[in-house]
């Protein structure tokens, strides 16, 4: 497999902070502002981003982790028994402004899930999606609020993110898996 760098560990905390400064830049009250990861990347991710938030603000926002597996329309459809992992949103949605966090944004189906998934743990008064990187090829008509890149892709391709909470790294590949669909 041959894999090119999109990012370094540099390039991934500057888009981190811009995130953070888009994040709170359209409220003067944060009280209603929550941060939402979904596993596995976008978790990690969005601590950071709340942190940043914290750093340059004082504000700490509410934050919740987020599983899809057993909303997403192909889980049954895969030969493998879906790897489950922890979903754990400890604030009311109620009148919340709600950002959704995720590593890389492809068909937009996960995005699709997570609302479906959302909408079982309440009625928030917004909800935004933020991708580090967006690499098209939409079936469905969802597009993030908020992208670090937009890169792309071909079919053969796929977006690597390494975070060094699980990876030991901070970086983001393109790698050319070979065979297009």
């Amino acid at each position: 497999m041959e894999q090119a760098q999109l990012f370094n560990k540099q390039d991934l905390e500057r888009i981190i902070n811009r995130f953070a400064y888009q994040f709170t830049e359209p409220y003067d009250d944060l009280s209603h502002l929550a941060i939402i990861g979904m596993q596995t990347r976008g978790v990690y991710i969005a601590r950071r981003i709340c942190k940043q938030i914290e750093k340059y603000s004082g504000n700490v926002l509410p934050f919740g982790v987020l599983d899809v597996t057993f909303f997403r329309d192909d889980f049954r459809t895969k030969m493998k028994m879906p790897d489950v992992q922890v979903t754990d949103i400890p604030f009311d949605l109620f009148e919340k402004d709600v950002i959704l966090v995720d590593d890389v944004m492809y068909t937009g189906r996960t995005v699709r899930a997570a609302m479906d998934a959302l909408l079982g743990f309440g009625r928030p008064k917004s909800l935004k999606f933020c991708c580090l990187v967006d690499r098209g090829h939409r079936e469905l008509p969802i597009s993030p609020d908020y992208t670090g890149k937009y890169v792309p892709t071909h079919f053969s391709e796929e977006i690597q993110v390494k975070i060094q909470e699980i990876d030991d790294e901070d970086a983001v590949y393109i790698v050319n898996k070979g065979e297009a669909r």
